[in-house]
């Protein structure tokens, strides 16, 4: 039997990168998308003419309904999912003098409710067809092991999040295993420019950037490996052991100045 696997924001970025790496694994993959329908139809045809299983499927994860009708028209037209990774976020700037209440509750009810129901409906349908084994796995941010006070709600919505992978972990064991994974800098986001980008991409242990594909096959290794639930696995060339007072965009600029030195992204419900 195929696997099936349901990735949130898939059409772009790194989303694109974890429906490739599931489809060419063999999975039968939806890529969820909410505004980017033609992205996600152009990754679908790429993949389908590789022979490849790839469907695609819409809904505002802001919207507990639609993200409930989701799984459930998933589950109507395939059966129970095997894996769902929860990758698609909301990510806007504002700090904790000056944050908008209604914006800092959009990013917690895709950010943190839209994961936290993802993984209750993947559970609920283990429930109604047992027997397999079954993962989420939330896509985190280094951020948060490595604190700084820039895009404070964001922030805020993705530690909620962090804690409740052990939580869920708990609650929703024996019939799902729910992991995490915690990328550093991969893209350029907003006002970002390349040289910037360039120079914050290399601020970690290893001096280097942090490639898109490794997440993305963490996010498979956790998927398939039945043994491992409760746990975050970071992937960002050690980004979280290199402290920085703001985020690293802001701060680059000013650490190459210095040779004792030797890192913002926009990210949606694509």
């Amino acid at each position: 039997m195929t696997d099936r696997v349901l990735i949130t924001g898939g059409a772009h970025r790194l989303g694109a990168e974890l429906v490739r790496a599931f489809a060419q694994a063999g999975w039968h993959v939806w890529c969820h998308y909410q505004h980017s329908q033609a992205a996600a139809q152009a990754l679908q045809t790429e993949l389908r003419q590789a022979g490849l299983n790839v469907e695609t499927i819409r809904a505002d994860l802001a919207q507990a309904d639609e993200v409930t009708a989701m799984m459930a028209t998933i589950e109507r037209d395939a059966g129970a999912l095997h894996a769902v990774i929860n990758n698609a976020s909301t990510f806007e700037p504002d700090t904790g003098l000056d944050f908008d209440p209604a914006l800092a509750r959009q990013q917690l009810e895709v950010n943190l409710i839209a994961p936290m129901l993802l993984a209750r409906e993947l559970a609920r349908q283990q429930v109604r067809a047992p027997g397999q084994d079954a993962c989420v796995v939330h896509v985190l941010d280094q951020k948060v092991f490595n604190l700084n006070p820039d895009y404070f709600s964001y922030t805020t919505s993705k530690l909620a999040l962090q804690s409740a992978v052990a939580q869920q972990a708990q609650a929703l064991a024996p019939h799902v295993r729910v992991c995490g994974v915690a990328p550093g800098l991969m893209y350029l986001s907003g006002p970002q420019q390349p040289q910037n980008f360039e120079r914050a991409s290399r601020i970690n242990l290893l001096r280097k950037p942090i490639h898109p594909v490794d997440v993305a096959q963490t996010c498979l290794f956790l998927a398939r490996t039945p043994s491992i639930t409760g746990t975050t696995v970071h992937v960002d060339c050690g980004q979280h052991l290199v402290p920085l007072e703001r985020d690293v965009m802001f701060v680059v600029d000013d650490l190459f100045k210095d040779p004792a030195h030797a890192t913002h992204r926009h990210k949606d419900q694509r």
